[in-house]
């Protein structure tokens, strides 16, 4: 690859192309307007943004997802020494891994900048993937032990994409009025559809590797090692480009780097969409998260006949319900706003939910229709929470907060998947040998959730400017009106040519 003035992926500007010497000549003509793309991001700028972003994100489902079908595999593999405790340990230790990066890079992506935290997470995260998948001890439990850490690891990792790319993403697309307009397609794509797709393929590739070792028990080690290493290949292919990521231009205007931030004013002025947000997502989670990790679990329970493979198949079919719904949402959302879609979403699957719980004796008689309505009760998460929370706290706040706002709101999402994790598997098992009554009260228990999700979208989000210079001058003048009246704004970006910042 030559070396070019400023090639930008997650915040860039697009210079893939060498200009022509004329063009060179113009843009150092002090009487020529400089191009676009030198301003600002261009189309195929954006559209490498969504898919590194998209990537990273997906990266993280892919690595959240797959300990689902590995336990499966550990429980033949060490009967006595994988107990309920051990399981429920690995399911949380990449959650709480996700709630500390996304705290701590919801800081870093802020002050130091979305580059400097795209590397970042990026190194952590193949690091805890690495230990995680050459995993041993002196015994079992050791083992466990070291691949529970590793896990966390991890997890602080995959954790940190969330403020650097949400940040980093919802600045790109706000640099064209007619890439602004499909952001909440855009950003359904990079939050939901791949992380969708992550957790598709968490399923999948377990499956396959089993089936390519003939489904031997001997292999089964084998299968779960392979399965997790494999987890390093997205975010080793994005890591050069994200290298060479630039400042967006709303992070050059408007950043606090050089500044104190004054927190207590940012949760006087944005204590309510921060509530909305935190919440919609920590809701949004302890429903998504457990009835995705554990789908081969349930369906295990409805059709105990099944062999090992054909539970992780259905398993894997149902976590492939997550996709549709980054598509109807993400084109809701452009259309009838972050809101009510977020609102819309949850209100039916909490019916759907209790439709399934209420009746899950003759439903589960039919096992092809009980597959199919799991399935669309994940579709309708995907469509309301799952393809507009991203977006929503992006919007929400300034570019100076807007990588702390993402990460606590995220943070929140992550206790809500690890409460909902640990508490799931005891609910299905708090009846004793009546599986089917533990599977009723999953399904309500999480349908009555969503409704709460849904009061929530509707009566405390608010639908945000779309516009984030206008967020970002808001902020600075209530500032203003707070005594803060000699702010540093912004930063200079050294890795943008002289001539461009003159243009400027």
């Amino acid at each position: 690859m030559s070396e070019p003035s400023a090639i930008e992926v997650g915040e860039t500007r697009d210079s893939a192309q060498k200009a022509p010497q004329e063009d060179v000549e113009k843009m150092n003509s002090p009487s020529t307007e400089a191009p676009a793309s030198s301003r600002g991001y261009s189309r195929a700028s954006v559209v490498l943004m969504v898919v590194f972003s998209g990537l990273a994100i997906g990266s993280d489902g892919f690595n959240a997802s797959i300990i689902g079908n590995v336990e499966l595999l550990m429980e033949v593999i060490y009967p006595k020494s994988f107990t309920t405790a051990v399981a429920a340990r690995l399911s949380n230790a990449f959650m709480v891994g996700m709630i500390i990066g996304m705290l701590s890079f919801g800081y870093i992506s802020d002050k130091l900048g979305r580059k400097t935290g795209a590397v970042l997470t990026t190194i952590i995260l193949v690091l805890g993937i690495a230990l995680s998948a050459g995993a041993s001890g002196l015994t079992d439990d050791g083992m466990f032990w070291m691949l529970i850490i590793a896990r966390g690891i991890a997890g602080v990792g995959a954790g940190g994409e969330y403020p650097v790319a949400g940040a980093g993403a919802a600045e790109a697309t706000d640099e064209a009025p007619g890439i602004r307009k499909h952001r909440g397609f855009i950003f359904a794509m990079i939050g939901d559809l791949s992380a969708s797709l992550g957790f598709a393929f968490g399923a999948l590739v377990p499956l396959l590797l089993l089936l390519c070792f003939h489904q031997q028990v001997q292999h089964y080690e084998a299968v779960w090692r392979v399965a997790l290493v494999m987890g390093v290949i997205p975010p080793l292919s994005i890591f050069w480009f994200r290298y060479r990521m630039v400042m967006s231009s709303a992070y050059r205007k408007s950043s606090m780097k050089k500044q104190r931030i004054p927190y207590w004013l940012v949760l006087k002025k944005y204590w309510r969409p921060l509530l909305g947000v935190s919440g919609s997502w920590f809701i949004y989670n302890y429903i998504s998260y457990p009835f995705g990790l554990f789908s081969s679990t349930i369906v295990g329970r409805v059709n105990p006949s099944s062999s090992l493979a054909l539970t992780m198949a259905w398993g894997t079919l149902i976590n492939c319900f997550y996709i549709p719904g980054a598509f109807i949402g993400g084109f809701l959302s452009d259309r009838i706003g972050r809101r009510r879609t977020m609102a819309l979403g949850y209100l039916l699957q909490a019916i759907l939910g209790f439709v399934l719980g209420g009746a899950l004796g003759p439903i589960q008689t039919k096992l092809p229709l009980f597959i199919v309505l799991y399935g669309i009760f994940l579709t309708l998460g995907e469509v309301g929470p799952g393809s507009t929370i991203v977006l929503t706290a992006s919007e929400s706040f300034p570019t100076a907060v807007r990588g702390h706002a993402v990460g606590l709101a995220a943070a929140f999402s992550k206790a809500g998947a690890a409460i909902g994790t640990q508490v799931f598997k005891p609910i299905l098992a708090s009846w004793g040998s009546d599986e089917t009554r533990g599977t009723q009260a999953v399904f309500l228990i999480g349908s009555g959730f969503a409704v709460l999700g849904a009061l929530l979208a509707w009566f405390v989000l608010q639908d945000s400017d779309k516009i984030l210079d206008h967020g970002d001058q808001e902020w600075k003048d209530y500032l203003a009106a707070h005594g803060y009246e000699h702010v540093e704004w912004g930063v200079e970006d050294t890795s943008i040519p002289e001539e461009v910042k003159n243009l400027e």
